[in-house]
């Protein structure tokens, strides 16, 4: 197609709709606008400057022709501009044709993935998790686990007891002190209060001590114990479990060892040590160049604690062990400060997409 005549109406004004429908923005439509409207160095402009050199003869007709050509050209971008103000799309309109903005999905808590995973790898060997209240009595919490009230037990573990005591006990009762339980083996005691053994059950679930934050400490913090009662358990029994759980929880190559300890409710009763998997026994930062890690606590239940429930303790033999959730995370995901599961920071937590 040859290109306009600009020295004609026809050609101007095609020309002009041309590069007006082709301009991309508004500053491109206003170029052209000016490029062909403009009082100085614009096509009319140009025009103007033809009228006035003409001969008296053309003044007339030329006359005529750029009148028609000024009021054509500012008709026509008249047009344009409100063609485009009715075609624009509103500020709040939604493009279709875009891409969708992601959805930004939540996931678990790391303590949350780690309790689960503890749930999963002791159920699939038998046993059952078992919930029971957070504010417990005296009795649950320390008597019946052979921890009467003069027991410095009760000072290691920096009891909270509350003013009031537990709704719906009986009147006889109501001296009897209250607090927010300090280890889920109370839960152990009210189920075999109302179970039979054979038993095998872990008890997972949050507990409160009197302590600092730190580095390693938190007032409140999730705690999972377990119980096994039968006839003819042993500490080998104990041991093999735990083996068991070491290696499905960090690694396969893990093995456990025993120290001796004390604790009211469990003799013998012993420590529990893993090899570190990172090192494999040999020695590193994570386990201080000892090549053990210390995880918790675990013994024989005592005979006291199944007198206090009406158990036969020269029938049934039963092991436990309790650990902290948030020790057995810090282990897993190497962190090396506890407040950092309390903080809600999304930095933090993001990490633990599972």
């Amino acid at each position: 197609m040859p290109a306009p005549n600009l020295s004609t109406v026809e050609g101007v004004l095609a020309k002009f709709h041309e590069e007006l429908y082709a301009a991309k923005t508004p500053h491109d439509r206003q170029a052209v606008r000016d490029h062909y409207l403009g009082r100085k160095n614009s096509v009319l402009a140009d025009w103007m400057e033809r009228l006035a050199a003409a001969p008296p003869a053309e003044k007339k007709t030329l006359g005529q022709m750029t009148n028609a050509l000024k009021r054509e050209l500012e008709a026509r971008w008249t047009t344009f501009l409100d063609t485009a103000e009715t075609s624009a799309a509103p500020a709040d309109a939604v493009d279709v044709t875009l891409p969708g903005r992601p959805v930004r999905l939540g996931h678990r808590h790391p303590l949350t993935i780690v309790r689960t995973q503890l749930e999963e790898i002791f159920g699939r060997m038998g046993f059952s998790a078992v919930e029971g209240p957070e504010v417990e009595d005296e009795w649950h919490c320390f008597d019946a686990l052979n921890m009467p009230a003069e027991h410095p037990a009760r000072d290691m573990q920096d009891t909270l007891y509350l003013a009031k005591p537990i709704a719906g006990r009986a009147d006889n009762a109501k001296d009897v002190r209250t607090l927010l339980r300090t280890h889920t083996s109370s839960i152990q005691i009210r189920y075999m209060e109302a179970h039979k053994p054979p038993i095998r059950i872990i008890a997972p679930g949050r507990v409160y001590r009197r302590d600092d934050l730190d580095l390693t400490h938190s007032p409140a913090f999730g705690q999972i114990e377990g119980l096994a009662v039968g006839e003819g358990l042993t500490l080998a029994d104990l041991k093999g479990t735990l083996l068991a759980f070491a290696q499905q929880m960090f690694s396969p190559t893990t093995r456990v060892r025993f120290r001796p300890s004390f604790f009211p409710y469990t003799e013998p009763s012993a420590e529990i040590d893993l090899s570190c998997w990172q090192c494999d026994g040999r020695g590193c930062a994570m386990c201080k160049k000892t090549g053990w890690i210390e995880l918790g606590g675990c013994g024989m239940v005592h005979p006291a604690v199944f007198e206090a429930v009406g158990y036969d303790a020269e029938r049934y033999t039963g092991f436990a062990w309790g650990i902290g959730i948030e020790r057995i995370a810090i282990l897993k995901y190497q962190v090396e400060d506890i407040r950092l599961f309390y903080e809600n920071d999304l930095r933090f937590l993001e990490q633990f997409q599972y």
